[in-house]
């Protein structure tokens, strides 16, 4: 249940990739100002784990999750009502800052789970977001290009509603006693606790900047095929956009076992190969860009490790006191998110200037960044 609203919550920020050429004819926007969609939910989304997420420390992880799928609920309703591109805009920028659920449950289930299974149930809890994702631009392109964009949104919308109906009735009240620990702590003094934690625990630091250059890399590739595929090079409908993004699907598969893996190679060794293994596949855009079938390829090649990347990435904190490990969750995945924010805006303006080669490239060059600090952190810290 935890993984099926895991799928819906984080769908919502990812309808407008296979749609965002439609979205910006529709406002009558360019390539560059359309990034701004995306972009602002992205910072957005950054900005509210920061100030929200370590709330998972001191409050109910059931109790928070209640509040802001309802606070998604609304944001994505003005999504879809909206007839300014300026008002499309802030219900993006709001939905982003009130999408805290899918890193409030991870917290929420590594509370209640033994430390040899941890690899295993994040890893589950990750499938439910990469099917998020997954639905969510394979359904949206295919929506979007017969029954409009706006569509889209009104099924979204619906779906928040049943979410924020059930999402309660799946969670225990009771929480662990360690999680009490926190609960007369104030709230200032809650955030203001996160340096020092990250100067305890500079792992986090790392994790998280290579999260955020990874799915910087995922992001960037979106938006500039959104772009490229839908252009009168290529002639392509967004449904197109939609079955490409439907090759997700293989992760329902491999992550679980890669999660599994990294319990048995530990996570920074299996990340270090990921991210090899990925950088070839990312190569192949630059090369494969002129084809529909050929792109396939590096697609299938990048869904498999990326989100190894990110599973590995949380398992190097995971296993650190559960008192404090919201708090450890959020520096991570608001590095994870700002790097995203900046990719999404990077991602339409450099195709914007270069096209698609300019996008093949920018992915190529995070990726060899994402590489060497995988390395650097196996050689510091071990597997």
């Amino acid at each position: 249940m935890l993984t099926l609203a895991s799928a819906v919550v984080t769908a919502n920020a990812y309808y407008v990739h296979p749609i965002i050429a439609r979205v910006a004819e529709d406002f009558q926007v360019s390539a560059s100002m359309i990034g701004m969609v995306p972009a602002f939910n992205q910072i957005a989304l950054a900005l509210g784990i920061f100030l929200l997420l370590p709330l998972g420390d001191r409050f109910s992880n059931r109790t928070l999750s209640t509040i802001f799928v309802w606070g998604q609920f609304a944001a994505i309703t003005l999504m879809a009502v909206s007839r300014d591109f300026g008002l499309f805009v802030l219900g993006s920028t709001l939905l982003g800052f009130a999408t805290i659920v899918p890193y409030l449950l991870p917290t929420y289930a590594s509370k209640r789970v033994d430390a040899s299974e941890l690899g295993k149930i994040t890893a589950t809890l990750t499938t439910g977001i990469i099917a998020g994702i997954l639905i969510a631009r394979a359904g949206a392109g295919v929506v979007g290009e017969y029954l409009g964009w706006r569509t889209v949104y009104y099924i979204a919308s619906t779906l928040m509603l049943t979410v924020a109906i059930l999402l309660p009735l799946s969670m225990d009240r009771r929480e662990p006693s360690s999680t009490t620990a926190t609960e007369h702590t104030s709230y200032f003094a809650l955030i203001g606790s996160m340096l020092p934690l990250v100067a305890r625990y500079p792992q986090v630091l790392l994790s998280g900047t290579i999260q955020a250059l990874s799915f910087g890399i995922f992001i960037s590739i979106w938006m500039g095929l959104g772009l490229h595929l839908t252009s009168p090079e290529m002639g392509y409908g967004v449904d197109v956009v939609g079955y490409l993004a439907l090759l997700a699907i293989v992760n329902v598969v491999t992550t679980p076992r890669f999660g599994a893996l990294a319990d048995r190679l530990g996570p920074r060794l299996t990340r270090l190969i990921a991210s090899g293994c990925r950088l070839v596949g990312v190569s192949l855009f630059l090369l494969f860009g002129h084809s529909l079938w050929l792109l396939i390829i590096p697609i299938l090649i990048a869904n498999i490790f990326g989100p190894v990347m990110d599973v590995t990435g949380r398992m190097t904190f995971l296993n650190e006191t559960p008192k404090i490990r919201t708090r450890l969750m959020t520096v991570y995945i608001v590095f994870m998110f700002v790097g995203g924010g900046l990719a999404s805006w990077a991602g339409t303006a450099v195709y914007d200037v270069w096209g698609w080669t300019g996008n093949a490239v920018l992915a190529i060059g995070l990726s060899i960044i994402v590489s060497a600090l995988s390395a650097g952190a196996y050689l510091r810290y071990g597997r």
